[in-house]
């Protein structure tokens, strides 16, 4: 059997066990969840380290209250986010990226360093479609 079709038909027997194309597949949360707007800025914030609510609520300027603690909570759930309670006076909450967290929140700060540096274009870009929109 020659190489090109020994590596076709290994291709053919790993099936990857979750398809995010698929409608059922619960890998979709945890995509929309990490890659949502609040959802990735919340990850991308959390990076530097742990936060307490309102400083987290702070660094992702907009967000409101109620948006970041249903992030929060979905993030926790699919465990990319830890909460941390302490119980003093008064009380203390921290929330800190997981090991998964921290790879996922590392794979989304290439993907927004990325648009940061080539938004001279993008708005260059928007800048064509709209004029050729006013004509």
């Amino acid at each position: 059997m020659d190489q090109s079709t020994a590596s076709s038909e290994e291709r053919q027997d790993v099936v990857p066990p979750f398809d995010v194309f698929s409608k059922q597949c619960p890998s979709r949360g945890l995509l929309e969840h990490a890659t949502g707007r609040w959802g990735s800025l919340t990850l991308g914030a959390l990076y530097a380290g742990s936060l307490r609510f309102n400083a987290l609520r702070r660094r992702v300027d907009g967000v409101s209250e109620k948006m970041l603690s249903q992030t929060l909570h979905a993030l926790e759930r699919d465990g990319l986010v830890h909460r941390e309670a302490q119980l003093v006076n008064p009380p203390r909450v921290d929330y800190e990226l997981t090991p998964l967290g921290r790879e996922v929140a590392e794979r989304l700060l290439g993907l927004i360093h990325f648009v940061e540096g080539r938004m001279d274009e993008v708005l260059a870009a928007r800048e064509r479609y709209d004029a050729a929109r006013e004509v």
